[in-house]
């Protein structure tokens, strides 16, 4: 095997694809890069669980196929000078590797000892802007479940309809749910639970554009296509929780606040709140005001904010992280407060008709 490619490019995919390498298995293969050269070279990491494969242009001397030790292979890469970078594989897997004045000469592994990743139909795949998959992700991603006793809470739910995508995560204390609405028809209905880990490198590899990816379905697996790279993961098996029947309707208290002007109070009574204490912070929320206040063995702290509304009074405990994490991912700048008691979850919901999403946090009993 020989080629020549552009430093820059070869930096970047070998970065891409070492995201899903095993750091340490059983099949020493794996704790490596499998790299072919065809039409141009194509890069890929797989720890069993979930593979990246990147292609990139290069000019191909001679086809062929190793697998590079990772770690050194990227750090030979990016120290290179800032040129085009040779690489040439002899039969028994000596590797040469050159650009400029510099060049090296390590070993590889034979790419027959690799595993074949899952195959994936590409006939079915969903196409979504790039953005709206990454919004779906970035939105719900902070509810999933840590709890590996239910593994399938450690996922996100997808659920495929004509109109559009929803992704749910949910965890002991809170639920989050996205929705993007598609502007023609999918033509397609389908659901599934992706892991969390793989969604994560999946927002990852997104772009902030419109420009289109998708992904395919298989009958245990899911396929990213996003540009000239894909992941292929292992979909979890079990029966999600019906999500639904979860988020309290017709909440007879509904309040609207100002994000930031929101987050800004909770922050700062949160202060002295530090993960191991877990003392709730208290709210109160009244004619058109929002009270926070907490107390605990480092001291108190006190502050409000405008809502519009009137709360009644109600009284109600909460976690603050939890709260933040769903204010951090609320679009716009006005979200909607739903309550119906001291006792039921707060629910954030969209103050206009942009976007639609669902963030409920369960309440902490006060003392």
């Amino acid at each position: 095997m020989k080629f020549t490619c552009e430093k820059a490019l070869l930096v970047s995919a070998i970065s891409l694809a070492s995201r899903t390498v095993s750091p340490k298995s059983t099949i020493a293969c794996l704790e490596g890069i499998l790299l072919r050269a065809g039409v141009g070279i194509q890069l890929t990491g797989f720890n069993l669980e979930t593979g990246i494969t990147v292609k990139v242009g290069a000019t191909v001397l001679e086809a062929g196929s190793c697998v590079m030790p990772a770690r050194l292979f990227f750090d030979i890469i990016r120290k290179l000078p800032d040129e085009e970078v040779t690489i040439e594989v002899d039969a028994k897997y000596a590797v040469s590797i050159r650009g400029g004045a510099s060049s090296f000469k390590i070993t590889a592994m034979d790419a027959e000892d690799y595993p074949d990743l899952p195959e994936v139909d590409a006939d079915n795949g969903v196409p979504i802007p790039q953005s709206a998959m990454r919004e779906l992700i970035g939105s719900t991603l902070f509810s999933v479940s840590e709890n590996q006793s239910r593994p399938i809470l450690t996922g996100c739910l997808v659920e495929v309809k004509d109109e559009g995508i929803t992704m749910v995560a949910v965890d002991s204390s809170r639920l989050a749910r996205r929705t993007w609405h598609a502007e023609t028809p999918l033509g397609r209905e389908m659901k599934f639970v992706v892991p969390a880990a793989a969604l994560r490198e999946v927002e990852k590899m997104l772009s902030e554009s419109d420009e289109t990816m998708q992904f395919i379905l298989g009958r245990k697996h899911l396929l990213f296509v996003i540009g000239d790279a894909t992941l292929v993961c292992r979909l979890l098996e079990g029966e999600f929780i019906d999500w639904r029947r979860i988020i309290p309707q017709n909440n007879k208290i509904l309040l609207t606040a100002n994000v930031s002007t929101l987050m800004s109070s909770i922050e700062r009574v949160s202060l002295i709140v530090p993960e191991k204490i877990k003392s709730p912070v208290r709210c109160v929320f009244g004619d058109n005001v929002a009270d926070f206040r907490t107390m605990n063995t480092i001291g108190s702290a006190h502050d409000t904010c405008s809502v519009a509304g009137n709360g009644g009074e109600l009284e109600i405990g909460f976690n603050c992280r939890f709260l933040l994490d769903a204010l951090r991912a609320v679009p716009g700048e006005e979200v909607n407060l739903e309550l119906q008691s001291g006792l039921s979850p707060i629910v954030f919901t969209s103050a206009d008709e942009k976007h639609d999403f669902a963030y409920m946090v369960l309440p902490i009993r006060l003392h």
